[in-house]
């Protein structure tokens, strides 16, 4: 399994199963804070992830088939969709990726500090977490 292939199982088996560092050159911390079934959308549940960029971390191209909803806690990120512009976020600053949204880069805009954000995912019931885009 390349590398990038195993980063993501790695950061969609710490969604469903805990916290979990993962091993690789660009350290990415997740940690599950909640998985909840939304009863009024039936078949969807919301997930909140914890995400910490070491630094000079990141995530290679993805897409995950839900809305998600990034808010930073510290340090900066450096975020993008196919056909956006890249953005950095600082502390208290948000980001929207939609269910057929191609994320680009995610990545810590240092290489010298960790950057943390919360992540609020509204996908489907069951449906993988983190999905890779060649």
């Amino acid at each position: 399994m390349n590398s990038v292939l195993l980063r993501l199982f790695v950061s969609a088996a710490v969604c469903l199963f805990g916290t979990l560092s993962v091993a690789a050159e660009n350290t990415a911390h997740v940690t599950s804070l909640m998985k909840k079934d939304l009863p009024n959308y039936p078949g969807k549940e919301g997930l909140m992830i914890s995400v910490e960029y070491g630094p000079g971390g990141s995530d290679p191209i993805h897409k995950h088939d839900a809305n998600a909803f990034v808010y930073v806690l510290e340090g900066s990120i450096v975020m993008q969709v196919k056909g956006e512009k890249e953005v950095t976020l600082s502390p208290g600053e948000t980001f929207y990726e939609g269910p057929s949204d191609i994320h680009l880069v995610s990545r810590n805009a240092s290489k010298t500090k960790p950057a943390k954000f919360i992540v609020v995912l509204l996908k489907n019931k069951g449906a993988p977490v983190v999905m890779p885009v060649k």
